[in-house]
């Protein structure tokens, strides 16, 4: 199936209207803030305009902003929770940028000017972003996807070797919503918000130690970490071979898991309970 097929009408003619008009690619700059949240910061520079995507705090970004020499123009948000949003307002205040977040959510995200739904478009200039709805980790939590830039920035919705926990939606609405997103393209880079690599990582191998890709893969991440390099973004290719929570085919986890004749959305839902489990014995992973 082509990765488009499962996406919405609109949203599949957005993606090819835009492949044939518009090419601008964004320059792409991480800011590491906190215990270890990421903050983006999304410049087109053809127009000038630069986003800053979750600004969990303010003095970081506009630190970055200064270093980089960029002004900030957006700031795009992906759901209400604190550790994302928590530097709306000085940020606005600082640089009267405008703010973009849920429609749905617009109640809960501070400062809100522009409200997207399913299937709309946001235009960074010449960058275009198409917007998801994908509702688990909260009610409203929506993801950009630049797919001219190979770049998904969704959020909690999806990390690296694994998921958001269910702090408000159902694993049901979860599932659906990592469906969705495993329908875009392998090449497609995984802009999650939070260094959680490691810990995933060490979860996956509980429930599926057999998987050569996995093993492989963690020893790159211990590498990194070891050096304080970050681990994101990853690829959707990477995170379909590895990233339990995008396996419920795999015969290994079936097994670990005890669920091998259950559907997709059952033993998804005991993978999300059995990394809920393994959180709470190891203290120091939260996701």
């Amino acid at each position: 199936m082509h990765p488009l097929a499962m996406l919405s009408p609109t949203l599949i003619l957005n993606t090819l209207n835009k492949r044939q008009s518009e090419m601008t690619k964004l320059d792409i700059h991480q800011i590491p803030v906190m215990r270890d949240n990421y903050v983006y910061l999304l410049h087109e520079a053809d127009a000038d305009l630069t986003a800053a995507l979750d600004p969990a705090v303010h003095e970081p970004v506009l630190e970055a902003l200064k270093q980089k020499g960029w002004t900030l123009t957006h700031i795009l948000n992906t759901h209400h929770h604190n550790d994302h949003v928590g530097g709306n307002l000085a940020l606005k205040e600082a640089t009267g940028c405008t703010i973009v977040g849920a429609k749905i959510d617009n109640y809960r995200i501070p400062g809100i000017d522009i409200e997207v739904s399913d299937g709309e478009i946001f235009a960074l200039g010449g960058a275009i972003a198409n917007v998801m709805e994908v509702p688990g980790h909260t009610k409203g939590h929506i993801v950009y996807w630049f797919d001219a830039s190979d770049a998904l920035f969704c959020g909690d919705t999806m990390f690296a070797m694994g998921c958001g926990r269910l702090s408000e939606g159902t694993a049901e609405e979860l599932w659906a919503s990592l469906t969705k997103l495993m329908a875009l393209p392998d090449e497609t880079r995984i802009y999650c918000a939070h260094e959680y690599t490691q810990a995933n990582g060490a979860f996956a191998l509980s429930v599926e130690p057999g998987n050569e890709a996995l093993v492989n893969r963690m020893k790159e991440v211990n590498a990194k970490r070891a050096k304080g390099i970050s681990t994101v973004p990853s690829l959707l290719g990477e995170e379909r071979s590895t990233n339990p929570f995008l396996r419920p085919n795999s015969s290994e986890i079936q097994q670990t898991i005890g669920l091998s004749t259950q559907d997709n959305l059952s033993i998804f839902t005991e993978i999300r309970k059995r990394k809920d489990d393994f959180n709470a014995v190891n203290r120091q992973y939260f996701k």
